[in-house]
């Protein structure tokens, strides 16, 4: 691919968060965050309270770059089959059998949203990652093929009852934790109370450019933009420190007020998570038109694509948010750019 069609798919991707931000107010960094995942081909967790607009945001991300969405609710009686089919009697008193979520837009699933993913049982969350890593599927005596999906889940951070947490080998399977939070601005959030037109979520998302994007060129862009993107060996040595001091932050100087540093780490970041983001970095480049990655886009990734892989004393994880953030910011503080 030339670089004047890395260009053109630029100004595609820039149009692209245009046309979100136009109906998605106030978010603009999650929004430039799912741009980049899009782009690198990479699962997100989403990190954000009920009613924050996480679902118009998916859907208005799925209408400009086209393919299908589908969207599946988490709940405590949730069986691993009902991501794959449904089952009903028909008029005709006789079982019959459609689709699931999974299954329902075949292999042009664009966006499979997982909501509150921790309501379901592990037995779900497994078929799911098996999906999630594999993309394909074995149903019906067929093998079925999603080279395009990509899984967006959030969590129920609320409620402690009736949940599975994901287990952190699990969240290691998603490129990013993207927190989704309520717009400060006081203008902004009076035209979310009051202004109608954020009030009909379906005409909302209607107002963005349908298949602005090739949705079933993504995968092909996003190849040649790693293969594009070079990284000096000196940013090599950055990001191989930067994983380091997430496995012992207190060798490395690093504190957090009132925590015991040295009991705090159970694990740092795993090899996939420090891939995924410089797979994130290189988007991030891209985007800013940059041939090289520099640690200014390692930093825009990095607690995106970190915080969530860390794990923590079990006496720690009821404040993992404020925690992570602080030990991400900390690490970046300590460890010196080149």
């Amino acid at each position: 691919m030339s670089d004047q069609n890395l260009a053109d798919w630029r100004k595609l991707a820039v149009k692209l968060e245009t046309e979100v931000n136009k109906v998605i107010i106030g978010q603009e960094r999650p929004v430039r965050l799912i741009t980049t995942s899009i782009f690198a081909r990479g699962h997100v967790l989403l990190e954000g309270d009920v009613g924050v607009g996480k679902t118009t945001l998916l859907k208005a991300f799925t209408r400009a770059i086209g393919g299908g969405y589908q969207r599946i609710e988490g709940t405590i009686d949730l069986m691993p089959n009902d991501l794959i089919y449904h089952t009903y009697l028909g008029e005709d008193g006789k079982p019959h059998v459609t689709p699931g979520p999974i299954l329902m837009s075949g292999s042009d699933l664009s966006i499979f949203f997982f909501n509150e993913i921790n309501r379901a049982r592990p037995q779900v969350h497994s078929l799911l990652l098996r999906i999630m890593a594999e993309r394909t599927l074995s149903a019906f005596n067929k093998e079925h093929y999603f080279p395009h999906m990509i899984v967006f889940a959030d969590r129920n951070q609320v409620e402690r009852e009736e949940t599975f947490e994901i287990p952190s080998a699990a969240r290691d399977r998603f490129m990013m934790e993207i927190p989704i939070l309520i717009p400060k601005n006081d203008d902004m959030m009076k035209s979310l109370t009051f202004e109608t037109r954020f009030h009909d979520a379906d005409n909302l998302v209607s107002e963005v450019k349908p298949n602005l994007l090739k949705f079933d060129k993504l995968k092909d862009i996003a190849k040649t933009i790693q293969e594009t993107i070079s990284a000096t060996d000196a940013l090599k040595n950055y990001a191989l420190n930067l994983w380091k001091a997430t496995k012992s932050p207190a060798d490395y100087g690093i504190k957090i007020s009132d925590l015991d540093m040295n009991r705090l780490m159970i694990s740092g970041s795993s090899p996939r998570g420090m891939m995924m983001m410089m797979r994130a970095a290189r988007v991030n480049a891209w985007l800013n038109e940059r041939s090289s990655v520099t640690p200014t886009d390692i930093h825009a990734v990095f607690h995106e694509t970190i915080a969530h892989r860390l794990v923590f004393n079990p006496v720690y994880e009821m404040r993992r948010t404020v925690i992570a953030r602080d030990l991400t910011n900390g690490i970046l503080n300590v460890i010196k750019a080149p």
